[in-house]
């Protein structure tokens, strides 16, 4: 099993997302950090906390980090999200605290406990992970890889040119692009794609309390499904690289994050032309949608039966 540390901001598709985590077979969830971000901290720390309890893995630590960005006001998605962050899903509140101290320590001491050994995934903004190369920059050494959800090479979501998750706090991302490691970027160029139709959520239906009350409330919640369409379910493909490499087709490339444009703040400017220089970063071009909802619903139906 390949070891994972969540760093998130739940937020409809980090819920799906790590219930994808949670369900698979291939992953060990050692930890969930929060961030502000889809809606505040507090919020999105409930919401992991939430899903630990209805999912059932109460033994890993969930433990919030930064409210805000480093630099800027701070902004939330809550008009895509819900209020609450996770629509009109029907999670009881948790009955369990988050655990003692931050998340940016949290990540230090876990992948220091074992360099090599732990894939680290980003799927909120990016001010934990920045916060935690600054204090112990030995941190890029000891992940075994890093992957976030976010950014883009065409276009954005938050913007014309920027993408939310990069766009909440460009100075975070240009700390993490810039820290010395390979940035494993899925971005909306792939998670655009990955579209909850009305047969992927007619599936959901039939997976008992797990389709009730948390996947179909958050795929219809999230966006208009027709036959042909639907929300894209981004968090999730960030997850499913990790446990499958080969659905997503990757491209070396140097990545740097605008933070000064007036129209471009946050954009991920993505040059695949690497000339005599070094890629920073893998950037994700495409995704099987096939074998993703197979891997996705075939996961989530294994973890509709745990659920009573």
């Amino acid at each position: 099993m390949k070891k994972i540390l969540i760093d998130c901001d739940p937020g409809i598709d980090d819920a799906l997302a790590i219930t994808l985590a949670h369900g698979s077979a291939e992953l060990e969830i050692l930890g969930i950090t929060t961030v502000g971000g889809n809606v505040s901290l507090p919020k999105t720390t409930a919401n992991a906390l939430r899903l630990r309890e209805f999912l059932g893995f109460p033994e890993v630590p969930v433990v919030p980090g930064s409210p805000g960005a480093l630099l800027r006001s701070t902004i939330d998605a809550s008009e895509v999200h819900g209020d609450s962050g996770l629509g009109e899903t029907r999670l009881p509140p948790p009955t369990l605290p988050p655990a003692d101290g931050h998340a940016v320590d949290f990540i230090i001491d876990t992948l220091a406990s074992a360099p090599g050994e732990i894939s680290l995934v980003a799927i909120g903004p990016l001010t934990n992970i920045a916060l935690a190369v600054r204090k112990e920059p030995r941190l890029v050494e000891w992940a075994r890889e890093f992957v976030i959800l976010g950014g883009s090479y065409t276009r954005g979501n938050f913007s014309p040119a920027a993408e939310f998750n990069i766009a909440a706090d460009p100075e975070a991302a240009a700390i993490v692009f810039s820290a010395g490691w390979t940035v494993t970027m899925i971005g909306l160029d792939v998670s655009r794609t990955a579209l909850a139709t009305m047969a992927v959520v007619d599936r959901m239906r039939e997976m008992g309390r797990l389709g009730s009350d948390l996947l179909v409330p958050c795929a219809e919640f999230y966006g208009m499904v027709t036959a042909n369409d639907g929300p894209a379910i981004h968090d999730a493909c960030a997850i499913a690289y990790l446990i499958d490499p080969t659905l997503i087709e990757i491209q070396q490339a140097v990545v740097q994050v605008e933070t000064m444009g007036r129209f471009t703040s946050g954009m991920t400017v993505v040059d695949f032309h690497l000339g005599d220089r070094a890629p920073n970063a893998l950037v994700g071009t495409s995704i099987d949608t096939g074998r993703f909802w197979d891997l996705m619903l075939g996961t989530y139906a294994q973890v509709a039966a745990t659920i009573a």
